[in-house]
């Protein structure tokens, strides 16, 4: 069976992370935008997502604060979790860790190196190809958890017990990827974002979607985890 997944979608014109979630996720999606504060109602699902946004977590917004309260009340009802890169962030801030800012953006398909031991990037090169746009960072874990991924640019992967979250953007299709960086027109040089269109190829997207396995990965890991919660998934509805 499908497993049934809650889809925060935290971007503020969220078709691009509609699209990208929808193809890439085998799961039944219940689609909340978060930035108009709409959280779910229930806790009944086998696993949530948060995506990313060009919000920072430590903006004081009344939008962050409700999805952060949310998240750690499922957190703590023992659901799976996974975040992109802004979901990766306010992960890590609900779970105590340390978020900041970078002295260097992010953006363009890098190379990330991961540990072979964690299952959600099972089946993946331990060095491998994805697309990053970000100008904040996890810059140090909630205590207890563990530190999968990485690159020169900080933590790319973490996990605590059920929750993982990765920096990175397994979800992005080139589209997506020359949207975002055209619209970093007031925060970046013209140079700097012609190399980053440049570096968009069909070469580096192929090679970017061996990350994509990490979706499958997530999904069987909810389906099996909520299995195993006592009185399984309809008993988190309280």
């Amino acid at each position: 069976m499908r497993p049934r997944i809650a889809l925060l979608n935290a971007a503020h014109d969220g078709d691009d992370n509609r699209r990208n979630f929808r193809r890439e996720l085998d799961a039944d999606l219940v689609e909340y935008d978060v930035t108009e504060r709409e959280l779910p109602d229930t806790f009944a699902f086998d696993g949530c997502l948060v995506t990313g946004s060009r919000a920072s977590v430590y903006w004081d917004e009344p939008w962050i604060r409700d999805l952060e309260s949310w998240v750690d009340a499922a957190i703590d009802r023992d659901i799976a979790f996974l975040g992109v890169c802004f979901g990766h962030q306010l992960l890590a801030h609900a779970l105590g860790g340390t978020v900041e800012p970078m002295d260097e953006y992010e953006i363009g398909y890098r190379t990330v190196e991961h540990d072979g031991e964690n299952e959600l990037l099972a089946g993946v090169d331990e060095s491998f190809t994805v697309f990053t746009t970000h100008s904040d960072r996890v810059a140090e874990v909630p205590p207890g958890a563990t530190t999968f991924a990485e690159n020169d640019y900080g933590i790319h992967g973490f996990r605590k017990e059920n929750v993982f979250s990765v920096q990175f953007h397994p979800e992005y299709d080139p589209e997506t990827a020359k949207t975002v960086t055209k619209g970093k027109d007031e925060q970046l040089a013209d140079e700097r974002i012609d190399a980053v269109l440049d570096g968009v190829t069909e070469e580096n997207y192929r090679a970017a979607c061996e990350a994509k396995r990490l979706f499958d990965n997530f999904t069987e890991f909810a389906a099996r985890h909520a299995g195993g919660v006592t009185g399984a998934t309809t008993a988190a509805d309280d």
